[in-house]
C-alpha cells in the first residue's frame, strides 16, 4: 500500500464521529476518509464498486451486509470493517475470517442508553400511553373516567429477561427502582439469583418480557406462537434486541386475539417495513429503531467504531474485534 490507508464511510455520522480516522495522534498514519453523502442504505452492487474502487477499512452501520461476494471485491487491499452497532448479524464473520478482514462491533457504549429504551416501552405499553395520546390529540377526550385508559402496574410485576447481557443486565438495575421481581433466561446457567433455565417457565411467570438476544439462526423466531401462548394473557413482550427474534405475524395474531396484554416494539422483521397488522394491532407501542439514538451514544458509536478501523490498520488488534484470528492474515 503507497500513501495513508482509505476508509470508505458508508452513511453519514454524527459530527465528530469520524475524527479518529484523521486525528494525526492516532495510530499509525492518518487516514484518507471517504464519507457517501447518502444517507440511505447502501445495496450489495454499490458496496461491492466501493470496495473494487480501493478501500483499506469500511465504516459502516447495520443496514450495510457484507456476505463472501462483498469480501472477495475488496480481495488483496480490504482489511477491516467497523459496524457502528452492537448486532453484527448484518456481517458474514466467517467469511470475514476467511478474507482475512477483521470484523468490529461498538460493545458497552449504548447499554444503557437502549436500557432507557426499553424501559420507555415497558412503561408506555403497560401503561397504554401510546394509545391515550392518540385518542387526546384527535380530540376524542371528553373528561376523567375511572375505567377510561386502565393499564397494568410496573412497579411491584415481575421482569423476565431473555438474555442476560449488559443491556439485559442494565435494565435489570432499572428494575430495582420500581421494586420489580426480576428472571432471567440463558442457555446456561448464570450462577445468579432469579436464573430460570426453561424459557417457557420464564414467560408463564413474567408480568413483562423483554428481549436481549442476538440474531442467529437459534434466535430467529425465538418467539413465536407457542412462547406467545405460554405468556400471562396480561402481559407485555418488549423487544429492543432484533426484530426476527419475534415472529410479527404471531405477535399480531397474539395482541388481535388477546393471548398477550401488550407489546413495545423498537426494531422488525424487514426493516423499515412493519407489519401492517401491528400498525393497527391494540396495544402495540412502536418505534422506529431507536433504541442508541441520543447524541452523545451514536457519536460515541461512531468514535469507537472509527478509532477500530485505524487500530486495525495500524497494525493493532482492538479488544472490540469480534475475530481477531484473522488478524494474521489482514495485517503486514
Amino acid at each position: 500500500m503507497t500513501g495513508p490507508p482509505r476508509v470508505f464511510v458508508t452513511r453519514p455520522l454524527p459530527a465528530g464521529g469520524t475524527d479518529p480516522l484523521t486525528d494525526p495522534g492516532g495510530p499509525g498514519p492518518p487516514c484518507d476518509v471517504v464519507q457517501r453523502p447518502d444517507d440511505e442504505p447502501l445495496d450489495p452492487a454499490g458496496l461491492a464498486a466501493a470496495l473494487r474502487s480501493g478501500f483499506d477499512g469500511i465504516v459502516s452501520v447495520l443496514t450495510e451486509r457484507f456476505d463472501a461476494g462483498i469480501f472477495a471485491a475488496g480481495k488483496g487491499r480490504l482489511r477491516v470493517v467497523a459496524n457502528v452497532a452492537v448486532g453484527y448479524d448484518n456481517i458474514d464473520v466467517e467469511a470475514a475470517t476467511a478474507a482475512g478482514v477483521v470484523v468490529c462491533n461498538t460493545p458497552g457504549i449504548l447499554d444503557d442508553t437502549t436500557a432507557d429504551l426499553a424501559f420507555l416501552l415497558i412503561l408506555a405499553a403497560s401503561r397504554r400511553s401510546s394509545e391515550a395520546e392518540a385518542v387526546l390529540r384527535a380530540g376524542g377526550w371528553e373528561g376523567f373516567h375511572m375505567d377510561e385508559f386502565l393499564g397494568r402496574d410496573v412497579h411491584g410485576a415481575t421482569l423476565g429477561l431473555v438474555g442476560y447481557g449488559r443491556i439485559a443486565r442494565a435494565v435489570a438495575r432499572r428494575a430495582g427502582g420500581f421494586a420489580m421481581e426480576v428472571i432471567h433466561h440463558t442457555r446456561t446457567p448464570t450462577g445468579e439469583p432469579g436464573w430460570v433455565g426453561d424459557l417457557h417457565a420464564l414467560l408463564g411467570r413474567a408480568d413483562i418480557v423483554s428481549l436481549h438476544v442476538p440474531l442467529t439462526p437459534a434466535t430467529r423466531h425465538l418467539i413465536g406462537r407457542p412462547q406467545l401462548a405460554a405468556m400471562k394473557p396480561t402481559a407485555v413482550l418488549v423487544n429492543t434486541a432484533r426484530g426476527p427474534v419475534v415472529d410479527e405475524e404471531a405477535l399480531a395474531d397474539a395482541l388481535e386475539q388477546g393471548v398477550i396484554g401488550a407489546a413495545g416494539i423498537d426494531v422488525f422483521e424487514a426493516e423499515p417495513a412493519v407489519h401492517p397488522r401491528l400498525l393497527a394491532a391494540p396495544g402495540a407501542v412502536l418505534l422506529p429503531h431507536i433504541g442508541s439514538a441520543t447524541v452523545a451514544t451514536r457519536t460515541a458509536m461512531a468514535r469507537l467504531a472509527s478509532a477500530s478501523a485505524r487500530a486495525v490498520l495500524a497494525g493493532e488488534v482492538p479488544a472490540n474485534a469480534l475475530n481477531p484470528e484473522a488478524a494474521s492474515r489482514a495485517l503486514p
